[in-house]
């Protein structure tokens, strides 16, 4: 259920807090639009500048003022500040959308001045209105997933630049390799080439047999065919002029893969954990979601609660298309990319697993595809159906039912 913010009444004050990186800026302003306070600027986030904030206000509220406090989402950088413990008890505190702060400013005749007045002033009148989502207690859990699931993402974006290196100093080291072992870094025999002989004249001198027993030796089973073809490779390979720097810098990369891979299992085994103790476990029920794409879906997603319906965490995802009409035209043939770009790889993510396993899900991916529909447009299409049924599932934390998407 979401939380809104209460109504606004002739006895609210509006307290509103522009966060920076280091400093914040806030003002007060009554339900009548009299400044209580005027913007005060260059505030450090610290605990004695908050403190040193909130007693300045306490002492301009009127008797039975009710006091709505209101900050703009700023990535990482609002999060002290959005802690209720920081605040004092029966101050209502809410979390501004950006993009409402942005479109405020537009309203107000500003949207080419950005500045912390304005931004102050923009706030101000969205909180007057009304908007903002309340900010409750954060579950343990949900920020587990959420920090579990940055982390994954962010060192298999890592560990795929690093592969990619590995590949281009394998090139310089052992020329030929990828011909013999197309997918050097994905199997553990092109692992085993690439941190033990990367200099292909060690495995031509070793030759196929005594190869297969040195892969034994370190419990890897390797087919003689494949040794063949290697030992055959590291022969013909041409001699490179700076192998021997790429070489060292091909054992750095490999530490580097290493260390990164462990990293990506750890993650993926507290995802593992932690997807079943939250509101996104029913999603481990769909065939093709496992707890790496719920994990990052919930991660993504954040509080369910924040949201009322499905149409609303499509819109955050920004997948919603573009739309322009004027005169009898029409222009709406792309999607936004306005929002979470988390959320819509998330979303993205979900429906290429519903794409691939889900028997309803593969029937409407190939109707779309004969009346000529392309890939990203099917992908999105697929994004669409998964967003709809991964909200009804943590909604009414049921199972998946593939009868009722049929």
């Amino acid at each position: 259920m979401v939380v809104q913010a209460a109504p606004v009444t002739a006895s609210t004050i509006v307290v509103a807090v522009d966060v920076g990186k280091n400093e914040f800026a806030v003002s007060v302003t009554d339900a009548a639009r009299n400044v209580l306070l005027k913007p005060r600027l260059g505030c450090p986030m610290t605990a004695p500048a908050l403190q040193q904030v909130v007693a300045d206000v306490e002492r301009l509220l009127p008797p039975q003022a009710k006091v709505k406090v209101g900050i703009e989402a700023a990535g990482h950088y609002h999060r002290p500040l959005l802690a209720p413990q920081s605040w004092p008890d029966g101050w209502e505190l809410l979390e501004l959308n950006p993009g409402h702060v942005t479109e405020q400013r537009r309203v107000l005749g500003k949207r080419t001045i950005k500045t912390d007045a304005v931004d102050l002033q923009a706030m101000t009148e969205l909180l007057l209105a009304g908007r903002g989502l309340r900010v409750q207690a954060s579950d343990t859990v949900l920020s587990e997933l959420t920090a579990w699931s940055a982390h994954r993402t962010s060192r298999v974006a890592m560990r795929t630049a690093t592969k990619n290196q590995l590949l281009g100093q394998l090139d310089r080291t052992f020329p030929g390799l990828t011909i013999a072992l197309p997918d050097v870094l994905g199997t553990k025999v092109g692992r085993l080439v690439a941190a033990e002989f990367a200099d292909p004249a060690r495995l031509a001198a070793l030759g196929s047999s005594r190869f297969i027993r040195f892969g034994a030796t370190r419990g890897l089973q390797i087919r003689r065919p494949v040794a063949a073809q290697l030992v055959a490779a590291a022969k013909d390979a041409l001699p490179m002029p700076d192998a021997v720097v790429a070489r060292a810098v091909l054992a750095a990369d490999l530490a580097l893969l290493t260390d990164l891979d462990s990293q990506i299992d750890t993650a993926t085994a507290q995802l593992a954990r932690l997807v079943p103790l939250s509101p996104f476990s029913p999603l481990l029920t769909v065939k093709g979601w496992g707890a790496v794409r719920a994990g990052n879906y919930g991660g993504a997603l954040g509080d369910p609660t924040r949201f009322s319906n499905s149409k609303q965490i499509y819109r955050t995802a920004g997948l919603n298309p573009i739309q322009y009409e004027s005169a009898g035209k029409r222009r709406d043939s792309v999607i936004s990319r306005e929002g979470s770009v988390e959320l819509r790889r998330a979303l993205i993510d979900l429906g290429v697993g519903l794409w691939l396993n889900d028997p309803a899900a593969k029937q409407h991916a190939a109707a779309l595809r004969a009346r000529g529909k392309k890939g990203g447009v099917i992908a999105c299409a697929m994004a669409h159906r998964a967003n709809r049924i991964a909200f009804a599932l943590v909604r009414d934390q049921d199972p998946y039912d593939p009868s009722r998407w049929a």
